[in-house]
């Protein structure tokens, strides 16, 4: 453990497994204490004892289901209630659904956009004031390669994420020479949870691409505390975020098509 984050608090979102688990680890080994967020608290309470035991570092554990502006309230309110200040807020938690749009579930299509839009803008709006006073704050935003195109498949998901990626770029901007900075980390295919979630099946793209999650979460932390406005995980990864830049969007979305499907 190097210390050098020792007597700051981080909090993270979807920390009960996947990139969650991984993120909450490095920043506990970098002296960080913790506090865990998600639905399962049993899970949350599993990965809290695994990293108590391997960092010795201060972990609270509140259960919350972010889709629901009444228990993001709540989390607040709770973190208040026990004198914590979030210096370093990770908002991991988001999930995709993959099928054609128009077949899918209203209810569970909303849930994915309150996740991953409505709560992680509501976590940082919430607590960037107090680490302004403090002059010191850091924000992960977790996008995706899809944050640079359209992708047919997880059309809503990848808009999504081209939110995540805009807002936080544009978050870093606004923030300068306050000593808080926005990063926004966008992974390519991820060892995680996030396929069986999103129901599909793995197919070539996924196993030639495939990042552990632990590199991923280390990447991630690393450009959070340089202050950097982005980063787009793994050589492969970077080629193809900026490739798509150079073609129409038509055809990146052809593209994404054809290397998604099953």
């Amino acid at each position: 453990m190097n210390g050098k984050l020792r007597g700051h608090t981080a909090l993270v979102t979807g920390a009960s497994s996947g990139l969650g688990v991984e993120f909450a680890r490095e920043l506990a080994s970098r002296g960080a204490d913790l506090i865990l967020v998600a639905r399962r608290e049993a899970a949350l309470r599993e990965v809290a004892q695994r990293i108590e035991a391997d960092c010795g570092r201060q972990i609270a554990v509140i259960a919350a289901d972010l889709g629901q502006a009444a228990e993001r309230q709540s989390l607040l309110q709770q973190i208040e209630a026990r004198g914590l200040n979030v210096d370093l807020l990770v908002n991991n938690a988001g999930f995709g659904l993959y099928g054609s749009f128009a077949g899918m579930e209203w209810a569970r299509s909303e849930q994915m956009l309150q996740v991953d839009i409505v709560a992680l803008s509501h976590l940082t709006r919430a607590l960037l004031p107090a680490m302004i006073q403090r002059r010191f704050g850091r924000v992960l935003l977790i996008g995706s390669t899809g944050s640079f195109q359209p992708s047919p498949g997880y059309a809503a998901y990848a808009a999504a994420k081209a939110y995540v990626l805009s807002f936080g770029v544009a978050l870093n901007h606004e923030l300068r020479g306050t000593g808080v900075s926005c990063t926004t980390v966008c992974p390519g295919v991820t060892r995680t949870e996030f396929l069986q979630v999103s129901g599909q099946a793995q197919n070539w793209f996924h196993r030639a691409t495939m990042m552990e999650s632990a590199a991923v979460a280390r990447i991630g932390v690393d450009a959070m505390l340089a202050g950097r406005a982005q980063r787009v995980t793994g050589w492969f990864n970077a080629v193809s975020a900026f490739s798509t830049r150079l073609m129409p969007r038509t055809w990146a979305a052809a593209t994404a098509a054809q290397v998604m499907k099953n």
